[in-house]
């Protein structure tokens, strides 16, 4: 991998870590139309420049990470309630994430069993899924702003959408597709369920991504160098910045309707790539 692949790869992860598309099917995409092989180290590359966009929310919502902290430490009773709702959404992801992770990288991630195609098929589902809330939020008359704030999150709330986000552990549904539609189907205001999803992301891809540095680091670093990752991260990192705040600015103006049509158009496209006679 080279210096330029890296840092497309990096505005890739950045741009759609956080919007309901899948970073990790079009990271997967990126990886193909870049010529960079499937391998450990590739995948271990991917994961890693989360940190970028981790980065990115922890800076955008540091009143909020901070409100969380005091509350963990017994000073602010609304942030440990968020706190403790957020652990309680990121443990069954986290438990059968642990429990499937080889079976789901051997069947779904295996480049040359499947390919794209897991992928392609989440694409479009999802962008039905997301056309669907929308159609029944407008036939409900429902406004973007209509529902809970995320201070009325509850237990329970919290624990369904986290049950809702293991279905994300398949390629191109999307984390943040699935928590956000979980949220707003639990009553949160739409905000309120991009903010929880900002969130519990932060959570979520802290874990996986120290997991898999933990594991693969340092086969990762022996094939591209530090350099390489430091470039990816910086760009996942700005570009993660601007893609965040582009999308709370339009979905509280607009809803999800677009992401449904990306993600529909994008399945098609790359459909009749795969298929196109070489």
């Amino acid at each position: 991998m080279d210096n330029f692949q890296a840092f497309i790869l990096g505005l890739v992860e950045g741009i759609t870590e956080y919007l309901p598309v899948s970073s990790t099917g079009h990271l997967l995409l990126a990886q193909r139309l870049l010529g960079i092989p499937s391998s450990t180290a590739s995948d271990a590359f991917a994961i890693s420049i989360q940190g970028g966009a981790i980065l990115a929310v922890l800076g955008l919502y540091r009143a909020r990470v901070a409100g969380m902290v005091r509350g963990l430490l017994g000073q602010d009773e609304t942030g440990k309630r968020l706190a403790l709702n957020l652990i309680a959404a990121f443990v069954p992801a986290a438990v059968l994430g642990l429990l499937l992770e080889k079976i789901i990288k051997k069947y779904l991630f295996a480049g040359e069993a499947w390919g794209l195609w897991p992928v392609v098929a989440a694409w479009f589902v999802g962008g039905i899924a997301i056309l669907s809330v929308s159609w029944w939020r407008k036939g409900k008359g429902d406004s973007p702003r209509a529902g809970l704030s995320l201070e009325q999150l509850t237990l329970r709330m919290a624990v369904i959408v986290g049950v809702a986000q293991c279905l994300a552990m398949w390629p191109g549904v999307s984390r943040s597709l699935i928590t956000i539609v979980g949220g707003v189907l639990v009553g949160l205001s739409l905000p309120a369920a991009v903010e929880l999803s900002f969130l519990l992301g932060v959570v979520t891809l802290s874990a996986a991504t120290a997991k898999d540095a933990w594991d693969n680091g340092a086969e990762m670093l022996a094939a591209y160098g530090p350099v390489p990752l430091a470039i990816g991260f910086f760009a996942a990192w700005v570009s993660a910045v601007l893609a965040v705040r582009w999308m709370v600015g339009y979905l509280n103006r607009h809803g999800m309707e677009i992401f449904g049509w990306y993600r529909v158009l994008l399945a098609i496209a790359v459909t009749a790539w795969l298929l196109w006679p070489r």
